[in-house]
């Protein structure tokens, strides 16, 4: 018999969470990935940096259509088997990428792992809402983002360290061998709520799945279109999350080896740094936002802040290693910032629509690099001097800046953006329009 508050034991509740927040690890490291194996791809399938950057820009493809689907999959299914589909999809295209014969194949791995993890964080937010009391809901979101930062972390120099000792197919298909693995433990030990296995449910709602139907989905998108700061906040986070994502994700270290002489471990190092700026920035600035009950000015700032450092890094010449390090912290902490964009555009919405609109501004966040990571791989081949080494197109330092101005471009985007947007003051909007 199920008693009022018998609620599960802490350690049941980590451990279940734990399960679904390792696929949220994985989505993370996948994302950043390529970074530290560009030139083994760019050699082995006989590539140029166009297709490297779509290579890598696929897990953005299908990250970004995955968005508002993964919202009501976890409605009609529940977490427990959104999270088992999840964790397999992403094991298979793991593997399918770790042993493609040619690019095209490599890229529907890249492609079915970007749509796979794309539940991750859905998954962790509902699980959340159940396995934890509601005062604790902050901080387990918090290390939710904690875990996807070292899974970023765990792509920069572990990987590369792996990768120079096995070569990275072998890397790849264990990596996706153990997602598998990571499917058979969801599917015994993960419950979509404590009241399936005997406990307490800390989610106080009785409904427990529905089906939304199309048209409600319609309607709900027709109505955050009509407000500017869905518009406003949805695309301008692009402009911030895309130079992040990659730098660090892609060309960071191909940058760093190049032009700074430094092997792919050490410029993984810095490249690392930059992600981890990033994670601590965001829980600063969102704290501080509500500390002074403002979002604007601190968004605004910390954008000028991020595109004036892209510029001194990327455009001023030899700079010594301890600058490049200290420009990369405050540029990772600065752009941290994007995550006030969260409770900016909720709170400019009646509450009815927070959870709609806060997935349609997340497809903003990974749009940045799905459009910056093709698009500076084609800059880099437009300006290539010819120079080849070991079957790789080596990038000139000219290339590598004209490829840069873009990244510096979508930073003045989302500067411009964000001076349009309408102040909530931190305060949530109760009236419809």
């Amino acid at each position: 018999m199920k008693h009022a508050h018998n609620y599960p034991p802490v350690f049941r509740s980590w451990f279940v969470w734990g399960l679904g927040a390792v696929l949220y690890f994985i989505g993370f490291y996948q994302r950043v990935a390529p970074a530290v194996m560009a030139e083994e791809l760019m050699a082995d399938f006989a590539i140029t940096a166009t297709a490297l950057g779509n290579f890598s820009a696929f897990y953005f493809y299908s990250y970004v259509a995955m968005q508002i689907p993964t919202g009501i999959l976890a409605d009609s299914w529940g977490p427990r088997k959104l999270l088992i589909a999840g964790t397999f999809v992403a094991g298979v295209g793991t593997v399918m990428f770790g042993l493609a014969p040619h690019i095209i194949v490599a890229n529907t791995g890249r492609l079915l792992i970007g749509a796979s993890v794309a539940v991750a964080w859905v998954v962790l937010l509902k699980l959340s809402t159940r396995w934890f009391p509601p005062n604790m809901y902050a901080f387990v979101s918090g290390i939710a983002l904690s875990v996807g930062v070292i899974g970023a972390v765990t792509a920069g120099v572990p990987l590369r360290i792996l990768i120079e000792h096995f070569t990275w197919r072998p890397v790849m298909v264990v990596s996706g061998v153990l997602t598998l693995l990571l499917t058979g433990a969801i599917w015994l030990a993960v419950k979509d709520d404590p009241a399936d296995c005997g406990y307490a449910s800390y989610d106080g709602t009785t409904e427990r799945s529905m089906t939304l139907r199309p048209w409600v989905v319609f309607s709900r998108l027709a109505k955050i279109l009509r407000y500017r700061n869905t518009w406003l906040l949805t695309i301008a986070p692009g402009g911030i999350v895309g130079p992040v994502q990659a730098f660090a994700g892609l060309w960071g270290v191909p940058y760093f080896c190049t032009h700074y002489g430094l092997k792919p471990a050490r410029a993984a190092v810095i490249t690392s740094i930059l992600l981890v700026a990033w994670a601590v920035g965001g829980p600063f600035w969102g704290a501080l936002s509500d500390r002074i009950g403002r979002r604007k000015p601190l968004y605004v700032v910390c954008s000028i802040v991020a595109a004036a450092v892209w510029s001194v890094l990327l455009f001023v010449q030899n700079l010594p290693m301890i600058v490049v390090i200290l420009l990369v912290v405050i540029l990772g902490f600065a752009s941290g910032a994007v995550i006030i964009g969260f409770a900016y555009v909720k709170e400019s919405l009646s509450p009815s629509l927070a959870g709609t609109v806060s997935g349609f501004c997340n497809m903003g966040y990974m749009i940045g690099p799905m459009l910056l990571q093709p698009i500076m791989g084609f800059l880099l081949d437009l300006m290539w001097d010819g120079t080849v080494h070991d079957g790789v197109r080596l990038y000139s330092l000219a290339a590598y800046r004209g490829a840069f101005l873009v990244m510096i471009a979508f930073s003045i985007m989302a500067i411009i953006l964000l001076l349009f947007t309408q102040e909530t003051y931190c305060r949530q909007k109760m009236e419809t329009e």
